[in-house]
């Protein structure tokens, strides 16, 4: 058997969809016209699965920064910072991180998957634990593999599986790495946050938080879920990224433990990877600055996520159970799920396309982020659309509540 034959059911999947006249995983954005805006197949399109959660792709002053950067250190830093060292920018944005989360120790990664990836697998190795909730990203997955710690998943959002496991394992407990997210990225639901803490401690386990999707969106200063429920005290780690809240590219990790800096010497992601380019630190730097003196933005955010949320529930679509910056129509087929999709575009709306096997419970889904940058009539033309393509379909409105 050939290396290459196991692509054939791939590619059996590929056809079926060309077949329909569908290709969501090839979508070409010809222009950018705005945070919330581009033209998709000659058409003005709403963007509306970007994850530009505070809308600054397009802030002056993170380009303003980005320029300047560029005309000052180069388009790139053709090399690791254990190899080739560190541009003093490096080294700000790290302060800036750490500064931003109170905490004395950050370090950033070239991708938000290579922060994850690059923490993990460092923390966790031979002869440790990993539990891992079961609807983790996959770069969550791919750390804990590369580490070569025994990974369990515990149940979804659920701290009674989760105490369960951790008391079977006695006191290999203490040698256990928990990992969570904030906002999970497919139906926008956070994680027990309070109660994971409280398990954690009683065991003398080690917590991970990603906090991907909540930087920028929850907490009084938009640092988050721990932020929000108030337990930053409790979470040994922090990880996140760049390329949703903060509008560029790269992620980091964050800990009061002194003992993280040395991740630097063992993380294979950190040694091997050219660091970040100076344009991205340097808009990234400005962003945090922003999302701390631009609370309104958060507030849009909500506002804006509200608005769609009350809209699409009215129409009649079964959505994920909290309002949030991601909103998940739940559709009962994949193939009215591509067929909605198309619709939707052909309307000149965006949304991801989520189905089996990378969603949750095998369910297919149209995705929605919400952008702070988004205008009232811009929802209203997204709900409408819901409403076109809800109607224009054979089944009734009720099916799809079910």
């Amino acid at each position: 058997m050939s290396l290459f034959e196991k692509f054939l059911s791939i590619q059996q999947v590929r056809e079926e969809l060309l077949t329909n006249g569908i290709n969501p995983f090839h979508l070409t954005i010809e222009k950018i016209i705005s945070p919330t805006e581009a033209v998709i197949n000659g058409r003005t399109t709403i963007l509306v699965g970007t994850n530009n959660y505070l809308g600054l792709t397009f802030h002056p002053d993170c380009i303003q920064a980005s320029q300047e950067a560029l005309a000052q250190e180069g388009t790139g830093t053709t090399g690791s910072r254990m190899a080739n060292g560190s541009f003093a920018s490096h080294g700000d944005l790290e302060r800036a991180i750490a500064d931003f989360y109170g905490m004395p120790y950050a370090i950033v990664f070239s991708t938000g998957y290579q922060a994850n990836l690059g923490v993990l697998s460092a923390l966790a190795g031979p002869g440790d634990t990993i539990l891992m909730d079961g609807d983790s990203h996959a770069s969550i997955y791919d750390g804990c593999r590369l580490g070569g710690a025994e990974v369990l998943r515990f149940k979804h959002n659920d701290v009674t599986d989760l105490d369960k496991k951790l008391r079977r394992l006695g006191d290999r407990s203490r040698r256990t790495l928990i990992i969570v997210e904030g906002i999970y990225s497919m139906l926008g639901d956070r994680a027990p946050l309070k109660d994971i803490v409280a398990i954690k401690k009683q065991y003398g386990a080690t917590l991970v938080v990603d906090e991907a999707h909540s930087l920028g969106v929850l907490g009084k200063r938009g640092r988050g879920l721990a932020e929000e429920e108030g337990v930053e005290e409790g979470v040994d780690c922090i990880v996140g990224t760049f390329s949703k809240s903060l509008g560029s590219t790269g992620g980091f990790g964050v800990s009061a433990h002194p003992e993280f800096e040395f991740i630097r010497y063992t993380s294979r992601p950190y040694i091997f990877t050219a660091s970040p380019c100076p344009s991205v630190v340097a808009s990234t730097r400005v962003a945090l600055r922003i999302i701390r003196e631009t609370p309104k933005l958060r507030q849009q955010l909500w506002e804006n996520a509200q608005m769609l949320y009350d809209g699409l529930e009215e129409i009649g679509y079964t959505l994920g159970a909290e309002v949030g910056p991601i909103i998940a129509a739940m559709i009962p087929s994949k193939e009215q799920a591509l067929a909605m999709w198309q619709g939707l575009l052909e309307q000149g709306i965006y949304v991801n396309l989520m189905i089996p096997p990378a969603t949750p419970n095998g369910e297919s889904l149209l995705r929605c982020s919400v952008s702070a940058a988004h205008t009232s009539k811009q929802l209203e033309t997204i709900v409408q659309s819901f409403a076109n393509i809800h109607s224009s379909l054979k089944e009734p409105a009720s099916s799809l509540s079910t």
